[in-house]
């Protein structure tokens, strides 16, 4: 009988480009037995893992959950007590907005070995990957960096919060509750401030569309625009050079209304 020793390691996949995965989880992947993943990791990436290892879809979006968190969790130890080597393959960075740490604590409940592999996220590279730098200086020394919903399906207090401060905002998981950000924002008197909203970063399906809080309502509408999506809410999206023929366009249609 074989003498299998369980391990789990926890892999950030990266914002969506596969060439933006790191080599150390690379070399993960190479390693494993199995290979948990979910519905923000690209597929290509599991062209890393050998050919003989189990691939099991764990992914989840509103709507449409393959399995419960409880029920990963299980997956992920029962595969490992099986198995071995498990690797669990998250988008961006498993412990932002991931449940990554709810994930590794319930596996090392069972004694088992953890490693965690940070991932590059989407929180800093996606907005990066059109010339916007989160912070900037003398435009903006500080972000948020908040879910648009929470557990129990609401908007983040913090968004609130947020529109108060003059630091760059980027919300996650925020689009369908995008009307009540804007408001929020508006109550706040800063109609005139810049927005990007950038939907499935740094891939082939990538889409784009710029404005101000008075008038991306207006631009999701006409780019038909959805999840999953980063909204980014600040000065720092007018800096942006490669952004700056969305905004041309943009003002030369305001002017002509």
């Amino acid at each position: 009988m074989l003498n299998i020793k369980p391990k789990i390691t926890l892999v950030g996949a990266g914002p969506g480009d596969p060439d933006l995965l790191t080599l150390k989880a690379v070399k993960a992947l190479a390693e494993a037995n199995v290979v948990l993943y979910d519905a923000l990791a690209n597929e290509e990436i599991l062209d890393y893992a050998p050919k003989n290892a189990i691939r099991i879809f764990v992914g989840k979006r509103i709507g449409n959950h393959a399995y419960t968190q409880d029920q990963i969790n299980q997956l992920i130890v029962d595969n490992a007590l099986t198995y071995g080597n498990v690797v669990r393959l998250k988008g961006g960075d498993p412990f932002i907005f991931g449940r990554g740490g709810e994930e590794i604590d319930f596996a090392e409940s069972f004694g088992i070995e953890t490693i965690v592999v940070p991932g590059i996220s989407s929180v800093v590279a996606v907005p990066a990957s059109q010339g916007i730098s989160i912070t900037k200086r003398g435009v903006s020394e500080s972000f948020w960096v908040i879910t648009g919903t929470t557990s129990d399906r609401k908007l983040s207090s913090d968004v609130a919060l947020a529109a108060q401060s003059s630091a760059t905002v980027v919300i996650l998981m925020g689009m369908h509750k995008l009307p009540q950000i804007i408001d929020l924002f508006q109550k706040e008197d800063k109609g005139n401030l810049p927005v990007a909203i950038i939907q499935n970063g740094t891939t082939a399906e990538e889409k784009v569309g710029v404005g101000t809080v008075d008038s991306i309502l207006n631009i999701v509408k006409e780019k038909d625009l959805g999840s999953p999506a980063i909204i980014v809410l600040g000065e720092v999206v007018r800096e942006s050079n490669k952004l700056k023929g969305f905004y041309e366009e943009f003002l030369s249609k305001e002017i002509s209304r």
